[in-house]
């Protein structure tokens, strides 16, 4: 029985992206033809089209009519460390950070949830979920969870604040760390990839957090699932 083996179309957006992360190609530079890299991959001119249109969908790259393909932005660097904050992050890389918030709710803990912030079974938690952005594109979806008797005000900061880190701060936790963060290769599913604008069966980057306050305590327990074209997680060691 032989193993499943990648598409070529998918091993040459591959081998493009990491060129285009790793500088060698820098936004607003015009990508080899497709006849060149026809010759460099040793594939035909259908196959790299369907490899640069991965590229295009994925936001990396924009077609000039006459020109050719040129790159239109890298990878956003995102550090992983103790103390993670997206609008921080996305800022850093110089882009502009955004998010659209899909829900906001109070409702019961799973046992997972309940278990990581340390609550009582049956205990209540505000769950927030949606949509992170940089420059207006989307690179990850969010779902974090709070503790909802700690928390009475958050649920409403969190829709009137532009940041879970506001929202907290608001609520009397002006400072918090990552106790862990754990990092998972997934597919994307059918709804993730309308969502993040990708194919399904593309391949996306899971994590898993607990934040802690000052003390020790849990403040917030989430997942974020990032585009795996448009992000590359760096470890950043404090």
């Amino acid at each position: 029985m032989t193993s499943r083996k990648t598409p070529l179309w998918q091993s040459i957006a591959a081998a493009l992206t990491a060129d285009i992360s790793s500088g060698r190609y820098s936004p607003g530079d015009r990508l080899p033809t497709e006849s060149e890299l026809s010759a460099r991959f040793g594939v035909n001119r259908h196959t790299v089209r369907r490899g640069l249109a991965s590229l295009a969908e994925a936001g990396l790259t924009h077609a000039r009519r006459g020109a050719g393909v040129f790159v239109a932005q890298r990878p956003t660097e995102y550090p992983i460390g103790r103390r993670v904050r997206f609008h921080q992050n996305i800022r850093a890389a110089g882009r502009l950070p955004s998010r659209k918030i899909h829900l906001n709710e109070t409702r019961g803990a799973d046992a997972d949830e309940a278990a990581m912030l340390r609550l009582p079974a049956g205990s209540k938690v505000i769950s927030t979920e949606g949509i992170s952005l940089a420059d207006g594109q989307p690179i990850a979806l969010f779902r974090s969870v709070f503790p909802a008797d700690r928390f009475p005000g958050l649920i409403d900061a969190l829709g009137r604040l532009p940041s879970i880190t506001a929202a907290l701060a608001e609520n009397g936790v002006s400072d918090y760390t990552r106790a862990f963060t754990r990092v998972n290769a997934k597919t994307a599913s059918a709804t993730q990839a309308v969502q993040l604008h990708l194919r399904e069966g593309d391949p996306i980057l899971r994590t898993i957090s607990l934040s802690v306050d000052p003390q020790g305590t849990p403040v917030e327990y989430g997942r974020t699932w990032f585009s795996g074209d448009r992000v590359t997680l760096t470890l950043n060691e404090e």
